[in-house]
């Protein structure tokens, strides 16, 4: 039920966008696009780490242009490259980059802050801090290709070797707009939950409420506002909501919560019926937090067991 309304949230917020049927975006109107995307509320639950190289996601295409969501991790870069036929805009969402062009100084670029372009356009973009970023890309029109070089005493020469990125590209452009049934290596919901799910010891609602209160465990709300005021809430839960849940939790991240002490912090996250829980537990699980799990059933069964809740307040 979660991950369909936030796919729901990414159509809304892209069928917002103004059209100009079919005519090429310019980059102050990426600008614009990016700026309205980053500000919107539900794409950010999409949102995932990787360690060894990376995340990104294309969010939305039409004719006109498509927009792109990229996580960093601290000492990630793109390397340097162009966007073939196309302009382009980017927004930092969180965290900080920097954009580094041969013989100038590199531009940090901090939450909020865009950066437009135009065609032949080389840059090299990079996470030089200590904590994730996650920024948002529009490109127009919609990216298909890019070129990659090595920077070569100030100039910039091909490289050999594309990236797993632009080869990506290049095989879309290749298909001719036709898409495969499943892309390679793709899986379903199911098998990822499942996959999710080999990974923990999920407890029970008595057991995480025996966790909470005599091991001291940390007892985590992901559930959106709207949830928590429609169903009620759990008193000494810590509400956490899923988009920032990583940055919370990472020991190492500099918006940590004070709780977040080390990797042996156990973690137990529930949503409404424990489905999201599972998979957001197991993304703390590859931050290294390795006690991390989930509430089976959620919050509906945890007020089914009749463990003890807050009730929502009643319009009068």
């Amino acid at each position: 039920m979660q991950l369909a309304t936030e796919e729901q949230i990414v159509r809304e917020v892209s069928s917002t966008l103004i059209s100009s049927g079919g005519v090429s975006k310019t980059p102050a109107e990426l600008a614009a696009i990016v700026s309205t995307f980053a500000a919107a509320d539900g794409w950010m639950d999409r949102v995932r780490l990787r360690t060894a190289d990376r995340w990104y996601e294309r969010l939305y295409q039409d004719s006109e242009y498509d927009i792109w969501v990229i996580s960093w991790m601290p000492g990630q870069s793109t390397g340097f490259h162009d966007h073939g036929e196309s302009s382009g805009a980017f927004v930092v969402a969180t965290g900080v980059l920097e954009e580094h062009r041969p013989e100038e100084q590199p531009l940090a670029i901090r939450p909020g802050e865009t950066r437009a372009f135009g065609l032949d356009y080389a840059h090299d973009v990079r996470n030089a801090s200590v904590a994730p970023a996650v920024s948002i890309h529009a490109y127009s029109p919609p990216l298909n290709e890019m070129n990659e070089y090595e920077l070569d005493g100030g100039q910039l020469v091909p490289r050999e070797h594309a990236s797993e990125r632009v080869e990506a590209l290049g095989q879309e452009r290749n298909a001719e707009g036709q898409k495969p049934e499943k892309p390679a290596g793709a899986v379903g919901i199911e098998q990822m939950l499942a996959a999710a799910r080999a990974r923990l010891r999920r407890l029970s609602p008595v057991e995480a409420y025996e966790a909470v209160t005599e091991t001291g465990a940390v007892l985590v709300d992901i559930r959106p506002e709207g949830q928590r005021a429609v169903e009620g809430s759990i008193a000494g839960a810590l509400v956490v909501e899923r988009n920032v849940l990583e940055w919370r939790f990472d020991p190492t991240s500099s918006a940590r919560l004070p709780v977040a002490t080390d990797h042996d912090v156990q973690v137990v996250v529930f949503c409404s019926e424990g489905y999201t829980s599972s998979l957001a537990a197991a993304c703390l699980q590859d931050l290294g937090l390795w006690r991390a799990t989930d509430v089976v059933g959620g919050f509906h069964a945890w007020s089914a067991a009749g463990l003890p809740i807050v009730l929502p307040n009643k319009a009068s």
